[in-house]
Parts: structure tokens; C-alpha cells; sequence
């Protein structure tokens, strides 16, 4: 298990563009204490500010369990594995959570949060627990670029979700000097 302390706000050091390109992250959703809950991989997503709050914004097909458990709970969290957990992120993206504990299966542990009844990963070097704040499902009509409509094969187009970020926890290199 790593330890991670609490970051303030305006102390996350990130590279954002490389977090969410090449190392991804792991989203959770649902009730830790219910015993209902899953994660998925997500390597599409944003952080900054909305409506003055800070947020984090993740997508998810709606044939995903993890898009049933975002519906049905208030809140998720965001998890940063590092480079050795990247076969468990690669779990995670590749099998459903609906008919077993894939998180057992990719070798993670769930953990209580502190805000929010998501789970967060024990193993996780960074996490950032939300709350929803807004939802929208991508309309393709609204699409301004032809090569995004490539992505969509199946025309299983992605529901975002806004969640305000309400605790920061990260080991050392996460966290600025100043």
C-alpha cells in the first residue's frame, strides 16, 4: 500500500497531458461501505476550473458497468497508478465488473475515501475524489471535426461528467515546494 498525504489545491503538481495520454487513470464509481462499486481505466478526461470550483471531467460509454454505477451514486474518484500497475490498468480497461470483482482480479485493493463513498486504490500514488456537478451525453450532429465520428464505430458515444474536486491525496512528487 502506498501512503499518500492530502495535496491542497492549489499545490498539485501534474502533467496533465501526460497523466491522462500515457499513464491513464483509474475511475471508480459506486459505494465502497455497500459493497457496490467498479473501476475502469480512462485515458480521456480534463482537470481545471468550472463554474470557480476545481474539477476533474471523465467520459464513459453507456455499455460500461462503471457508466450504470456513475448514474446511480453522486460522486467518483480518479486514481494514478504508477508505470508497474500499468497490466492492472490494462485489466481494468479490458474486462467487466459486472459478474466479478475485477478490481480483486488486477491485483488492486479498494480503500475508504475520505469525502466520498467511491472507493479509492490503495495502490494509487495520486487520487482525487469528486462530486458530480453536471452531465452530458456527446451528440455527434455537434461534432466539428469528421475524424471524431472514427472513434465511434459502434456510435456508443460517451457520456461526460463533471465532478468538482473536494480532496486531493498524492505521495510527495504530486505536491509543489511552494
Amino acid at each position: 500500500m502506498i501512503v499518500r498525504g492530502p495535496i491542497a489545491f492549489e499545490q498539485l503538481q501534474l502533467k496533465i497531458f501526460d497523466q491522462w495520454d500515457n499513464h491513464w487513470w483509474a475511475l471508480t464509481a459506486g459505494d465502497f461501505q455497500q459493497g457496490k462499486y467498479n473501476a475502469m481505466t480512462v485515458g480521456w478526461g480534463a482537470l481545471g476550473i468550472m463554474w470557480r470550483r476545481p474539477f476533474a471531467l471523465v467520459v464513459v460509454r453507456p455499455t460500461r458497468y462503471t457508466f450504470e454505477l456513475l448514474n446511480a451514486y453522486p460522486d467518483f474518484a480518479l486514481c494514478a497508478l504508477g508505470e508497474k500497475f500499468r497490466p492492472a490498468l490494462e485489466y481494468l480497461g479490458s474486462h467487466s465488473g459486472r459478474e466479478s470483482n475485477k478490481i480483486k482480479a488486477a491485483g488492486l485493493t479498494p480503500q475508504v475515501a475520505t469525502k466520498i463513498a467511491a472507493p479509492l486504490l490503495a495502490e494509487a500514488e495520486l487520487c482525487l475524489e469528486c462530486r458530480k456537478m453536471y452531465f452530458d451525453d456527446f451528440q455527434p450532429e455537434k461534432f466539428l471535426d469528421n475524424q471524431i465520428n472514427k472513434l465511434y464505430p459502434r456510435r456508443d458515444y460517451h457520456r461526460c461528467y463533471y465532478g468538482e474536486v473536494l480532496a486531493i491525496s498524492g505521495i510527495a512528487k504530486y505536491r509543489s515546494a511552494d
